[in-house]
């Protein structure tokens, strides 16, 4: 689809094998922006074309219908490792859920889900967080955080039950405040856990600090019997 590319506007691109699945996601892209805010421009094309085109910074993948499957987000991921993949796939599937973001989605949505629901994914994804259902985020943080680091000091450093909290939040985009609400500590309190995870993991800013914990490059987990701190 046509669209003037410029620092205002992202390209997702749509993959999907059936038309009638492929119209339902050109619908997401309907709603207009509002003043000020990003446009999201749908750019529909094969694998191969999606992939070839530089200015296509994100892609969604329609498992149900995309005729490699997951093997399709594994491919992206080999090809376009930059790329950020939003997955619609099966419901109920949380191993597929995982192991899709571990192969490089930052989002999964089930097939069930309504055109603002898929929508308010992609702003998420933009925005440099993951859109997953929440009883999972914990599980992936787990494996995330268990996947060996390289660049690793000899002693590895380790996250507290409250920073692993703190960054499972984040991770669905909460702000300082909504985590302080949620659980229960000031916002300051949670500026300095934010502020140490941050120096742990060598990131800059939230943004940073939340691929750099999709990628498995923060420490690992905290020995049994750690205790929370606030």
């Amino acid at each position: 689809m046509p669209a003037s590319h410029n620092p205002q506007t992202i390209r997702i691109g749509l993959l999907a094998g059936e038309p009638i699945r492929l119209e339902g996601l050109t619908m997401v892209f309907e709603e207009k922006p509002a003043p000020g805010k990003t446009q999201l421009v749908p750019f529909v094309g094969t694998i191969q074309e999606l992939l070839a085109n530089p200015t296509v910074e994100y892609m969604v993948v329609d498992l149900n219908s995309s005729l490699g499957g997951f093997d399709t987000v594994e491919a992206v991921r080999r090809s376009r490792p930059g790329m950020r993949q939003i997955v619609i796939g099966p419901e109920n599937e949380d191993e597929l859920v995982l192991s899709s973001i571990v192969a490089g989605a930052r989002a999964y949505l089930d097939s069930s889900a309504p055109p603002e629901t898929i929508r308010q994914a992609i702003e998420i994804v933009v925005s440099g967080s993951i859109w997953a259902p929440r009883r999972l985020l914990s599980k992936l943080i787990d494996r995330l955080l268990n996947v060996p680091d390289t660049t690793a000091p000899t002693e590895p450093l380790t996250l507290t039950a409250r920073e692993r909290q703190v960054l499972e939040l984040i991770l669905t985009a909460r702000s300082n405040r909504e985590i302080a609400r949620e659980l229960g500590i000031e916002e300051r309190t949670v500026k300095a856990h934010v502020g140490r995870l941050m120096r742990k993991a060598g990131a800059e800013n939230r943004i940073e600090l939340s691929m750099r914990a999709l990628s498995g490059a923060l420490p690992p987990n905290p020995p049994a019997g750690a205790k929370t701190h606030s």
